[in-house]
């Protein structure tokens, strides 16, 4: 977590990150997200233990033959896409949009993650209450969730936040609206694209809470308190910062084509076999 080298890079922070282009990465960044787990999550896992894809939407991957290892394959497939995002932001000190779609990216991917244990261990509902289903006793593997949901998202949360920092300024005062804004902004954009997407799901209203909102508006719900980690000395500013997050054109377009598809296209769902 040693912070990068400050030569040649902008040392100061602009007041405000620009709201659209903040919306436009968070789409892409909460497609992407979806897609790493459900196509190549599970329906990888589907392809390498030798069952057959069915069907495909936003909120579910339907398999012939599903096991263990496909019904763990979302959240492995997550993991690995953060840890991944997380080292390609470390090369970029300059491009801040970029930089901050791949932040965005490892912290969508990481906490949904770490959410998924959580929201498995407490409700039995999802997919690792799939993983354990029939391991006894049964309260402990629960608990052994929702223990590895608390520190594994704790630890992911402090990750993001040493991260977030190069695009908060060095002023105290000013770091934490600024948080804010690169935080609420892109939760509700989440939550909201994936729940719209999620309502033309093929199987059932049900998927939209169990899936679609509690992966987003829960899964993501340290965004909403993130920036409190910031306030005070607790977490040190960083001589390094990137430059002003500026408004793209090419981002809005290319997050608004995404989002159609993802909806029109992903929403409803596609099928490869039907049964």
């Amino acid at each position: 977590m040693n912070d990068l080298p400050t030569t040649n890079v902008a040392r100061t922070q602009s007041p405000y990150a620009d709201r659209w282009t903040v919306i436009a990465i968070a789409v892409v960044a909460t497609v992407f997200a979806n897609i790493i787990h459900e196509d190549l999550g599970h329906g990888g896992a589907c392809l390498l233990t030798g069952g057959r894809p069915l069907a495909l939407s936003t909120v579910h991957f339907e398999c012939e033959g599903e096991g263990i290892l496909v019904a763990a394959g979302g959240t492995i497939a997550n993991l690995i896409a953060g840890a991944v995002f997380w080292s390609l932001s470390r090369l970029v000190t300059r491009k801040t949009r970029l930089r901050y779609f791949l932040w965005l990216s490892m912290t969508i991917n990481l906490l949904g993650a770490g959410g998924y244990f959580l929201f498995s261990g407490i409700g039995n509902i999802g997919d690792w209450a799939a993983v354990v289903q029939g391991l006894q006793p049964a309260w402990a593997w629960r608990v052994g969730l929702t223990l590895l949901g608390v520190v594994s998202y704790l630890f992911f949360m402090w990750i993001a936040v040493l991260e977030i920092r190069p695009f908060l300024g060095q002023d105290l005062a000013g770091r934490m609206s600024r948080a804010r804004r690169l935080t609420l902004v892109p939760y509700f954009a989440d939550g909201i694209l994936s729940c719209v997407a999620g309502l033309f799901n093929p199987v059932g209203m049900i998927l939209i809470a169990i899936s679609a909102a509690a992966a987003s508006f829960g899964g993501a719900s340290g965004l909403v308190w993130m920036d409190e980690w910031l306030r005070g000395p607790r977490i040190p500013t960083t001589a390094f910062q990137m430059p002003a997050l500026t408004r793209s054109y090419a981002w809005i377009i290319f997050a608004a084509v995404l989002a159609a598809c993802f909806i029109a296209i992903l929403g409803p769902g596609l099928k490869f076999h039907p049964r």
